[in-house]
């Protein structure tokens, strides 16, 4: 994916997010997911939790299972692969993820 072509929103600053936690930002028309894990890595997928039906997923538990970084849905504990969107027990129920980077302290997600 050629990052420089993409649109950007920028969402909050980087030092908003505690590290291991999430929060949700809508960007376009889009409820995104945006996870600090770690000091200095963000990931951002689909809040909407689609087995639910609920924007929901920015408040899951990030963690591990394996090799994959995770959050797991508050409401039915599905596990959403951060990389990717695949909903590791579920992948019918798999959501889009979101490019992200930091520019000058803000983190900015891609909104195309």
């Amino acid at each position: 994916m050629n990052t420089e072509t993409l649109n950007w929103t920028a969402v909050c600053a980087a030092d908003d997010i505690l590290p291991h936690t999430g929060v949700c930002a809508r960007v376009g028309e889009r409820h995104v997911a945006i996870f600090r894990v770690g000091s200095d890595d963000f990931y951002a997928i689909d809040n909407v939790d689609p087995k639910a039906g609920a924007s929901v997923l920015s408040r899951g538990l990030v963690g591990s299972l394996g090799e994959r970084i995770v959050v797991a849905s508050p409401l039915y504990k599905q596990h959403y692969d951060l990389r990717t969107g695949e909903c590791v027990e579920a992948p019918e129920h798999s959501v889009r993820a979101h490019a992200v980077r930091i520019d000058q302290g803000r983190v900015l997600i891609a909104s195309n």
